[in-house]
């Protein structure tokens, strides 16, 4: 009998139930929802959509198909921040948790939905004191904190499109990237934690600013609390500037098809 080849496994009959406790928190519990998107993908796309999602604008067009490119929903608009915050708190779970956090160190912070809808309104104010307007790119490059998801959807909530750098890469990966996107603002910390040690950020941050030329403000969280180079021109303190801002900030309406981020491989 000869050895098997790769063709021989391209071909799988096998299945695999998932368990019963699995299946008892199921929200899809037989084929009925696979049997709709097969005889009518189009018309289960619009529907997912339209139950699923705020619109502003109800949309006209599912998806325009021109291979290899797709524009779905078009003539909707929506906003992906109040999808995330506003219809829950307005549905009356402004204090349902968001999100459970925990830090390397082993600090903690329970977020509800009100409470991270007053700091994304927040700080989606304090980028538009900035200057950043619909179209406008941001630069994060943030370790693992709650302010991170803050500085998402602000962006999200203006219309501002967002490019999260990992904070392992260097200030040439960096400045490649805000070059780029030619991104106005760049969102950072001191430093973060890594096994137990805190490890800077902000130095890395510095040294690709200096290598660009479209920043014009440097947003910093304090995280760590250790010392950092400061640029009274362009850097500023997250929490001072957090101190003074409005939490009035209404979405934008975006276009299905507007940038919402741009995420570098």
């Amino acid at each position: 009998m000869s050895e098997p080849t790769i063709e021989d496994y391209y071909v799988e009959d096998r299945t695999f139930p998932p368990s019963d406790a699995f299946q008892s928190e199921a929200i899809v519990t037989d084929r009925s929802l696979y049997e709709e998107a097969e005889a009518d993908r189009l018309g289960f796309w619009a529907r997912q959509a339209r139950e699923l999602v705020t619109w502003f604008e109800d949309f006209d067009t599912v998806l325009e198909w021109d291979l290899p490119f797709a524009k779905w929903f078009t003539g909707g608009k929506l906003n992906v921040s109040y999808n995330c915050l506003d219809r829950h708190v307005d549905a009356g779970l402004a204090d349902k948790v968001a999100f459970y956090w925990e830090g390397e160190p082993g600090d903690t912070r329970t977020i509800t939905y009100g409470d991270l809808l007053e700091e994304v309104s927040k700080f989606a104010n304090v980028l538009k004191s900035m200057g950043v307007e619909k179209g406008d790119r941001v630069c994060i490059y943030m370790p693992m904190i709650p302010e991170l998801p803050v500085a998402m959807l602000a962006c999200a909530r203006i219309g501002a499109p967002h490019s999260i750098v990992f904070g392992g890469f260097s200030a040439d990966s960096l400045s490649d990237r805000i070059d780029d996107a030619s991104a106005k603002v760049l969102i950072t910390a001191d430093g973060g934690y890594r096994r137990g040690d805190p490890f800077p950020l902000k130095d890395t941050a510095d040294a690709s600013v200096e290598a660009t030329s479209t920043i014009e403000n440097v947003v910093v969280v304090e995280r760590t609390g250790q010392q950092v180079a400061w640029n009274e021109t362009v850097d500023h303190w997250y929490h001072e500037l957090m101190e003074t801002a409005s939490s009035d900030c209404p979405p934008e309406q975006l276009d299905s098809e507007d940038l919402l981020y741009l995420l570098y491989t």
